[in-house]
């Protein structure tokens, strides 16, 4: 009979494409995880691996199996949830996702009140792009994952707690410091610098101004907030900054200013995110309401 954990050494297997990692990942000894697999195959009568002393395949058959595997994994680790959900509300650890432009400014301002009123909750924090994210809640990699919406989320659920708009960041030298407003007809798009592709924060920035990426084109390409502010502070250019994220990256810099971007808005929604079967659904709602609260205090 194929067993769970014959199952699990499979998917660590698809995960690395290597048999000795994914031994290391399951604490076993890759001869005990070869044996587990090479039993599975023979009882399925089929191979899910190619391998060689080079590489490990996925076969097309072998797919399809990893595939329905993934859906019994999720499948027991709801069923082992279900047992529990009589416990007192984030009692029990849980894994979250965040994206690199939300997570150094969101989780400073709202875990230390979630660490007050739930001092027992072991929260584990995954910090990757939204893509990889996506793919983590739905293979029950994670628990729930922060988006920026709008986002591709492919069936999965959302609970948006915050909405916000852009501020562009600029050298107090280039505009006068009487000035609030901009809108994105008044922005110079040779100067802005935005983070590379991939980032969706880009996406929602040059949404927020109607422009197309192919559009906006600049000598710097960063996948940090902080490295384009540091360009902005010494007169490089200009970029375009989340609400939550001003008082973090501007702090005790008296060389920068922060411009509302004048344009319809909100330009971007923060959510939590889940798989439309998870059971923890009530603590989900928990933190999305501890979120927005703990939100308004530092931006509103």
């Amino acid at each position: 009979m194929i067993s769970l954990k014959q199952l699990h050494y499979a998917l660590a297997v698809e995960k690395t494409l290597h048999f000795k990692k994914a031994a290391e990942a399951c604490n076993v000894s890759q001869s005990a995880l070869s044996t587990a697999i090479t039993e599975l195959e023979k009882q399925l009568g089929i191979h899910v691996f190619e391998r060689n002393n080079k590489q490990v395949l996925v076969t097309a058959d072998g797919k399809l199996i990893l595939n329905k595997a993934k859906t019994i994994k999720l499948e027991i680790d709801e069923l082992m949830q279900l047992s529990q959900t009589n416990k007192a509300p984030l009692s029990r650890p849980m894994t979250l996702g965040v994206i690199p432009t939300i997570g150094p400014y969101l989780l400073p301002k709202v875990l230390p009140a979630v660490r007050k009123q739930y001092p027992d909750f072991k929260l584990k924090i995954v910090e990757e792009q939204s893509h990889v994210l996506v793919d983590m809640v739905r293979n029950g990699d994670i628990d729930a994952a922060v988006f920026a919406l709008p986002y591709a989320l492919d069936g999965l659920m959302s609970f948006e707690f915050w909405q916000e708009d852009f501020y562009l960041v600029t050298h107090k030298d280039e505009f006068p410091q009487n000035v609030t407003e901009i809108t994105s007809a008044e922005l110079a798009f040779d100067k802005l610098m935005l983070l590379k592709e991939g980032h969706c924060l880009k996406d929602h920035a040059l949404a927020a101004c109607s422009l197309q990426s192919n559009k906006q084109e600049s000598d710097f390409d960063s996948a940090s907030l902080h490295t384009l502010i540091q360009m902005v502070a010494g007169k490089l250019g200009t970029t375009l900054v989340p609400q939550m994220a001003i008082d973090q990256l501007i702090h005790n810099n008296s060389e920068l200013q922060a411009i509302h971007l004048d344009e319809p808005g909100p330009h971007r929604s923060i959510a939590l995110v889940i798989r439309p079967n998870y059971v923890r659904t009530a603590e989900i709602s928990i933190l999305k309401e501890m979120f927005h609260q703990e939100l308004t205090k530092y931006c509103c």
